[in-house]
């Protein structure tokens, strides 16, 4: 089993930058599982990013080459690096343990964290 906790969102200026952290524990768990989500009220919670099999990252296209994932294994912790803010980034931000990469996109099939709001201002 794993449990995840995100933290980092905040209220920033467009623009600006912030580092969501998600932090892993449990028995058993790889961090190159992980994945990023977002969700606004009254959409579907949308995929923005995970680690690929074997190598690099992948990004939604709408925050492609300004957010980057990344890991840190002695920390148990994956991390959203946000750069460039706009206002329609404001969302909660979850994390998944567990992303799989399907015919028709990304599927998190793991455990999700409680969310941390992230709000950008214009």
């Amino acid at each position: 089993q794993v449990q995840v906790v995100e933290s980092g969102g905040g209220l920033v200026q467009a623009g600006g930058s912030l580092r969501l952290s998600c932090a892993a524990s449990g028995t058993t768990f790889r961090l190159n599982a992980f994945g990023w989500y977002r969700q606004v009220p009254g959409r579907l919670r949308e995929f923005i990013a995970t680690f690929k099999d074997g190598a690099g990252a992948a990004y939604a296209g709408s925050v492609k080459g300004r957010f980057t994932i990344s890991r840190d294994n002695a920390k148990n912790t994956v991390y959203l690096q946000m750069n460039s803010l706009k206002p329609e980034d404001t969302a909660v931000y979850y994390c998944n343990s567990d992303v799989r990469e399907g015919l028709l996109g990304y599927h998190p099939v793991g455990a999700w964290g409680q969310g941390t709001q992230v709000t950008v201002s214009s």
